[in-house]
C-alpha cells in the first residue's frame, strides 16, 4: 500500500491542477462511482454476506447497493443547480451605489472518509455523493471489521477512478490514527461516540474540519391514540433490521403503562410474522463478530439479573445456544431500569428495552435527561401532544409514526448533535458540507470610501456617518 501522505499529497497536487471543476467532471465522477456498484452489487452482497457471517442478499441490495445508487444519482442529476452563485444583498446603500454581493461555492480539496462496518457500502458512497459533486477528491479508511468488502473495494476502484481522484486504504487501529491525522481538508467520520473523540483530537493538530456521524440512545414514543399494532410492526422491522446494527434503530421504547401489554404482544407478533424462523432463515442478519454477539448477551443476563423481564421472540423454537451461528433472535427487556447497561449504552443490537411512562411530559423528561440520540421516533394522531414532544426536545432527525425512514430523504439533512454527532450532509446539504461557501464583494465603481467619510482627513461626513451606523 502507498504512503498515506504521498496519497494525499497526489491528490491535492491534482485537485490544485484541475482548478476550476467543471460540472462536466463532477458528474463523470458520480457516473462513475455509479457504474462501479451497479457493475459490482452482486459481488459486493456477498462480500458483506462473508463479512457478517450471513448478511441478508435482499437486505444489502435495499441498504448497502441501492441506496448507495440513489444518493450518486440525486447528485448528479442536481449539481448544475447546486453549483450556481448565491447571490446576497449587501448593506445600504452601497446596492443603490451598484455595488454587489455573492457566494461562490468552491471545493475544498481532499476529503477524507473513516467508513464503518455496519453499512460498509452504502456508507462510503453516500458521502462520496456529496464530495464529488462539491468537486472534491476522496481518500477512504474501511472498517477493518468487514475486510472482504475493504478488499473488494481496493480491487474495483482503480477500474474506474485513478488514486488521484479516489483512494481506498484498508487496515486496523494503527491505520485508523495514521489516517485521522492527516492534513485533509475536511473529514467524515461514522462509527461510535468514543472513537469519535480520537478522532477529533486527531484532526484538531491540522484544524481539519470534521463532520462526525455517530448514534446514541434513540427513542420511541408511542403517543396518545397510536395505533399500536402498526406502531409496532414498523419498530420490530426496524430493530430487526440489520439486526439491530443501524446507528438509527429505535433503541428504547416508551408506552403509556395502560399500552405495555399491547405494545409487546404487538413487536412478538410483528417479528413472529417477519420472521418466522431465524437460524436458517436468508432474510435475517447474523451479528457482526463473536466479540459483538457476547457483548449484547453479557448484557440480557445483566438486565435479567437486575430484574428486568427478558422476553425472547423465538416462534419456531430454535437452539440458538446450540448452533455456531452468530444469529440473535429479537429481545424484549420489559422493567429495564438506569442502572442495567442497556439503558446506559447504545445497544446496536436486537434488544428493545420497553419502559413505561404515566403522561407525555414524563416521557419527554425521560428522553432529555439522556445524551441527545441521533434519532426521535413518535407515534400518534394527537396533534398537540406530537409538537409538545418536537418541541420539548432535541435530536438530530425526526421520524413520525415509522423509524429510520428521515435517512432515506436525500433533500433532509442527516446528522446528529452533540454525543450523537456534528455536522450534516446528505443532498444539498451534503454538497453544502464538502464546499466551501467563498464570500465575494464587488464594490461600486464610486468612491465609497470618501461618500461614506471613511478616506482621511475625516471630517463632517465622516461625523455624519458614525451617526448613522449608531443609530
Amino acid at each position: 500500500m502507498a504512503d498515506l501522505n504521498d496519497i494525499l499529497a497526489t491528490q491535492r497536487a491534482a485537485f490544485m491542477d484541475e482548478l476550476p471543476v467543471t460540472a462536466a467532471t463532477r458528474k463523470d465522477r458520480l457516473s462513475r462511482a455509479i457504474a462501479m456498484i451497479d457493475a459490482n452489487g452482486e459481488r459486493f452482497c456477498d462480500a458483506l454476506s462473508e463479512d457478517f457471517g450471513h448478511r441478508s442478499r435482499e437486505q444489502s441490495m435495499i441498504t448497502d447497493i441501492a441506496a448507495s445508487i440513489t444518493p450518486l444519482k440525486h447528485a448528479r442529476s442536481h449539481v448544475d443547480k447546486w453549483m450556481r452563485d448565491e447571490r446576497r444583498p449587501v448593506l445600504f446603500p452601497l446596492g443603490l451605489l451598484g455595488a454587489k454581493g455573492r457566494i461562490e461555492y468552491q471545493p475544498k480539496g481532499v476529503v477524507g472518509v473513516i467508513s464503518p462496518w455496519n453499512f460498509p457500502v452504502n456508507l462510503v458512497m453516500g458521502p462520496l455523493a456529496g464530495i464529488f459533486a462539491a468537486g472534491n477528491r476522496a481518500m477512504v479508511k474501511t472498517s477493518e471489521f468487514t475486510p472482504t468488502v475493504a478488499a473488494l473495494f481496493e480491487e474495483v476502484a482503480p477500474q474506474f477512478f485513478d488514486d488521484s481522484e479516489l483512494a481506498f486504504v484498508s487496515g486496523g487501529p494503527e491505520v485508523g490514527k495514521a489516517f485521522a491525522s492527516l492534513p485533509f481538508d475536511h473529514l467524515i467520520f461514522t462509527g461510535a461516540t468514543g472513537i469519535a473523540k480520537h478522532i477529533l483530537h486527531a484532526a484538531a493538530d491540522n484544524l481539519v474540519p470534521v463532520t462526525l456521524e455517530l448514534g446514541g440512545k434513540s427513542p420511541v414514543i408511542l403517543g396518545k391514540g397510536a395505533d399500536v399494532a402498526k406502531a409496532t410492526e414498523r419498530v420490530a422491522m426496524g430493530k430487526m433490521l440489520n439486526a439491530g446494527q443501524i446507528c438509527l434503530a429505535p433503541d428504547y421504547m416508551l408506552v403509556r403503562e395502560d399500552q405495555e401489554a399491547a405494545a409487546v404482544e404487538g413487536l412478538k407478533s410483528a417479528a413472529s410474522a417477519m420472521y418466522p424462523t431465524l437460524l436458517a432463515n436468508p432474510d435475517y442478519t447474523a451479528i457482526i463478530s463473536d466479540r459483538h454477539h457476547q457483548r449484547l448477551s453479557d448484557w440480557i443476563d445483566d438486565a435479567r439479573g437486575k430484574g428486568a423481564e427478558v422476553i425472547t421472540v423465538n416462534p419456531a423454537n430454535e437452539d440458538f445456544g446450540g448452533s455456531n451461528s452468530r444469529k440473535m433472535p429479537l429481545t424484549i427487556v420489559r422493567g429495564a431500569t438506569d442502572d442495567m447497561t442497556l439503558m446506559q449504552e447504545e445497544i446496536f443490537g436486537p434488544i428493545l428495552p420497553v419502559r413505561t411512562y404515566a403522561g407525555i411530559d414524563h416521557a419527554i423528561g425521560e428522553v432529555n435527561r439522556r445524551d441527545r440520540p441521533l434519532a426521535l421516533y413518535y407515534f400518534g394522531p394527537d396533534g398537540d401532544e406530537r409538537r409538545r414532544v418536537l418541541d420539548r426536545t432535541i435530536s438530530g432527525g425526526v421520524t413520525l409514526d415509522d423509524v429510520v425512514f428521515h435517512v432515506s430523504q436525500e433533500e433532509l439533512p442527516f446528522g446528529g448533535i452533540g454525543p450523537s454527532g456534528m455536522g450534516s450532509y446528505h443532498g444539498h446539504d451534503g454538497f453544502r458540507t464538502f464546499s466551501h461557501a467563498r464570500s465575494v464583494f464587488q464594490q461600486s465603481k464610486l468612491d465609497v470610501a470618501k461618500l461614506g467619510g471613511l478616506k482621511p482627513p475625516y471630517g463632517p461626513t465622516t461625523k455624519k456617518a458614525i451617526a448613522r451606523l449608531m443609530k
